[in-house]
């Protein structure tokens, strides 16, 4: 096992890592609308959906994986009236590779972002 940890992503804000590759397989935490430095992204739920796309690349990478061996990944959104627009975001990134999805509303997300995304990865 072993310990995914990049200053190109947010630190985490908990007890847990960014991510974590066992055998062959990336696992990373949620990634949440934070800039590497922990600041929240401002906008609509769109800009903070590229940032979490952002973090996720950088995350991945770091694992020795990427956007395009990501086998599953799974949406939380706060507001399902916003999926059309976060999936238009979503689609940039997953537009060719098509990796099997969740997506489900919750009530509230960790420093109250609108969206956050976790995925489980083939590392190369």
């Amino acid at each position: 096992m072993k310990i995914i940890s990049t200053h190109e992503a947010p630190a985490a804000i908990g007890p847990y890592s960014q991510g974590i590759v066992v055998n062959n397989l990336f696992y990373s935490s949620g990634q949440i609308p934070l800039t590497a430095e922990g600041v929240m992204t401002e906008g609509d739920v769109q800009a903070q959906t590229h940032q979490v796309f952002a973090n996720l690349k950088a995350v991945l990478a770091e694992a020795g994986a990427s956007l395009e061996t990501v086998v599953k990944a799974t949406v939380f959104i706060k507001n399902m009236d916003d999926f059309a627009a976060i999936n238009e975001v979503y689609g940039e990134y997953f537009h060719t590779h098509k990796p099997a999805r969740s997506c489900v509303e919750v009530a509230r997300l960790p420093k109250d972002a609108l969206v956050e995304i976790e995925v489980v990865a083939l590392v190369k």
